[in-house]
């Protein structure tokens, strides 16, 4: 028999003891808006468009997509959510949402500043173990670009790739790229005295080899004796298990804790667009049943080497939760292990979060804060993946269905 039986994903009680009648109606309506894929799509384009022409629109976002999904406009009002959480055993990844833009170098620097301010805060609480930057907040995605395009046309490891492209920029680029790796070592070398994890996001696969080999430098310099700075691996790409392979590979070479969040990934239909307009080939998985596979592997090849990795699994992939916690207690890995941590993004997946919090499980929201402004690309990107991924969506309503019905609303 499974030791897993008594975890029931299905647990609504559980799963939204946290929400009150009025907020379960209130997320039962907007996941039913959501799963009308046209009025996401209208709402999708109308949006951005409505705040930059200075329609009075914020009201309404506030309080329903930024209230589901956000944990409010400044570091005190997400406080609010986390000491919430912190209730239910839930801990939090901290996400100041600002994206890469057309800006620049003192907005740059303003993001480091800010990046730096939520780690300053994440220290002073206990149940916010860790917070996420995008590198493209601190750096010209067109220099990103060219650095990955020299690196693939490079041969050897992804170190020694990104050296020869350092020696071949101009020293203007060499002087910016040194810019964009101070700001990073200043996030990062404040994250370790602070005992706070920083997760770096994945990008987009036509910047991403210059993003992993300054997270590898920053994992050898500041991995040492524990995890601080964590990569992302985006499971349905193809080349992504060998990457996790390969990056065990040099941490166990030079003696570093390799931190790797897990993911399936953000950017796919972009991606097949992109490459289908330039002429190379996919980098994406062939179907989903080949992203799923690949995740799993990661997960159980992590596990299996808990010694050298710290792994992250965020993910609302039922089996993909249930695989870790099966795979924890079959080899005798406790429950609240450094070293194991599962999370679901803020609004989705309760029934995941809570359920696993219940069992003891390190587990976390990951949840974004920001002016609205800053935070639609992120709120947009949550609708319409509720609208496109028809099971989230149905799942979520289910659930949020079988509450109401239990609670007699």
């Amino acid at each position: 028999m499974s030791p897993f039986e008594s975890i029931s994903f299905d647990n609504t009680a559980n799963a939204f003891e946290y929400k009150s009648d009025r907020q379960l109606k209130k997320a039962h309506f907007l996941f039913s808006a959501m799963s009308y894929s046209w009025l996401v799509q209208v709402g999708a384009r109308i949006t951005p468009w409505a705040i930059k022409a200075g329609l009075p629109i914020n009201g309404l976002i506030k309080k329903t997509l930024f209230e589901q999904f956000v944990g409010g406009e400044t570091l005190e009002e997400t406080a609010q959510v986390a000491d919430m959480l912190e209730k239910f055993h839930v801990q939090v990844i901290l996400d100041y949402g600002v994206e890469g833009g057309d800006y620049g170098e003192a907005e740059k620097d303003h993001s480091r500043d800010q990046f730096i301010r939520v780690i300053d805060y994440a220290a002073t609480q206990a149940n916010i173990p860790f917070m996420s930057i995008k590198v493209t907040g601190i750096s010209r995605f067109d220099l990103l670009a060219k650095m990955d395009d020299l690196m693939h046309a490079e041969t050897g490891t992804l170190i020694k790739r990104y050296e020869k492209v350092l020696e071949q920029l101009g020293r203007e680029e060499k002087a910016e790229w040194q810019r964009i790796w101070d700001r990073m070592e200043l996030i990062c070398s404040t994250a370790a005295a602070k005992n706070v994890g920083v997760l770096i996001d994945a990008e987009e696969t036509w910047i991403q080899d210059p993003v992993d080999a300054l997270t590898m430098l920053m994992m050898d310099r500041f991995n040492k004796e524990k995890a601080i700075v964590y990569n992302t691996a985006q499971m349905y790409r193809h080349d992504r298990l060998q990457f996790v392979k390969d990056c065990h590979e040099a941490a166990v070479q030079r003696n570093f804790i390799l931190g790797m969040k897990l993911v399936r990934g953000a950017y796919m239909e972009k991606e097949r667009k992109r490459a289908a307009e330039k002429g190379y080939p996919s980098p994406i998985q062939p179907d989903k049943a080949s992203s799923d596979r690949d995740f799993d592997a990661a997960v159980e090849f992590c596990i299996n080497n808990i010694d050298r990795v710290a792994l992250i699994v965020a993910s609302h992939n039922e089996h993909s939760n249930m695989l870790t916690t099966t795979l924890m207690d079959q080899r005798g890995i406790r429950h609240d292990h450094p070293h194991v941590h599962l999370s679901q993004l803020y609004g989705m997946s309760d029934h995941i979060t809570f359920n696993l919090a219940k069992a003891g499980f390190s587990v976390s929201k990951y949840l974004p804060f920001g002016p609205i402004k800053d935070v639609v690309p992120y709120l947009m990107r949550r609708a319409q993946e509720n609208s496109s991924v028809k099971g989230q969506t149905g799942r979520e309503l289910s659930l949020l269905q079988k509450e109401k019905k239990r609670r007699n609303l």
